[in-house]
């Protein structure tokens, strides 16, 4: 299976007038061709960072890559100039961001935002044949091709995320990265986006990695899922080895602790005690060992590395690591 990125020992920090903020630390992951690959991570893990750094779009002044390597294909990203950063954005590589209205330009038609991706990228095409393009990734979303002449105030919120999504993918880009894209929808609307991001998905035969909260939406969507927390992987594998819960990073069971069952007779769910490591301030060995149930002295003293606990899962923790191999 041809592998389409490769992020590897990432380090970005967020410089303010306070403190630095170490948002990634060592953050490594893959992404292959046709794969759905969940991201997944509470608020401040560092999942949309990751993103960001992969098309270049951090904060410029704030933030800052310091460390690792990103690759596309066999183009070096951090080496990458200008103008092949430019040629990479919206045309291999595009994104589909949180909220479509800090994504959406107010005062120009959908239909003329969607055309700019394909006179940026496509410049030999014909105007006909780029409006005729722009009207067929309208209808592949589910919007009528005559509404392009409407502006963005003009659509529902699950209507302007279909917009954000059309212009993702109206140049058949090889990587998706969707950044939360059904946060601020309803329950309903959130299951209609994720499927039309799914069917598109075959459709372009696109690699697709989706940040997410969400453990049912990962369940139920991708094919792989790879757990962040303090902005490095702490546990990768398929959805089958993950959610089989037989072996977990403890942050990991501790997620799924919080998700409600329906033949539980418990009166309260268990949530992870304490709060997130302090990015401005890291503990020195693993980053969860505060808020851990299971941790030894040395984790307190040095952070694992990512143990092959079984073939194709990995999980980054000294105690489970141990018993795997004990178990052997």
């Amino acid at each position: 299976m041809e592998k389409l990125l490769e992020i590897k020992d990432l380090y970005v920090n967020y410089n303010t007038d306070d403190s630095i903020v170490h948002a990634l630390n060592g953050f490594s992951l893959d992404v292959y061709k046709g794969e759905t690959l969940g991201l997944v991570g509470e608020t401040g893990a560092g999942k949309t960072t990751a993103c960001l750094s992969t098309l270049r779009l951090l904060p410029s002044q704030v933030g800052q890559i310091v460390g690792g390597e990103i690759r596309y294909r066999d183009v070096d990203i951090l080496k990458a100039s200008s103008e092949q950063m430019r040629q990479l954005r919206g045309n291999e590589i595009a994104m589909v961001f949180q909220d479509p209205m800090t994504s959406l330009n107010p005062i120009m038609t959908i239909g003329s935002q969607i055309k700019e991706v394909l006179d940026l990228h496509f410049r030999d095409m014909s105007e006909r044949d780029k409006h005729a393009r722009v009207d067929d990734i309208l209808s592949l979303v589910g919007i009528a091709a005559g509404r392009k002449h409407q502006y963005p105030h003009q659509f529902s919120g699950g209507m302007r995320q279909r917009v954000v999504i059309a212009m993702a993918l109206v140049s058949e880009p090889k990587l998706i990265l969707a950044d939360e894209p059904t946060t601020a929808l309803d329950v309903t609307i959130q299951a209609q986006i994720l499927a039309l991001m799914k069917d598109l998905k075959v459709k372009f035969n696109s690699a697709l990695l989706l940040v997410t909260h969400d453990l049912g939406v990962v369940a139920e969507f991708c094919d792989n899922v790879a757990v962040v927390y303090a902005g490095c992987v702490i546990e990768k594998g398929s959805i089958e080895q993950v959610f089989a819960r037989n072996i977990n990073h403890p942050y990991t069971q501790g997620l799924f602790n919080c998700i409600p069952e329906l033949t539980s007779t418990a009166e309260r769910l268990a949530p992870i005690p304490g709060f997130m490591a302090d990015p401005s301030n890291l503990p020195a060995g693993c980053k969860f060992a505060n808020r851990c149930e299971r941790f030894q002295d040395k984790c307190l003293e040095a952070e694992s590395e990512l143990h092959e606990v079984a073939p194709g899962h990995f999980i980054k923790c000294w105690t489970i690591s141990e018993e795997v191999g004990m178990n052997a």
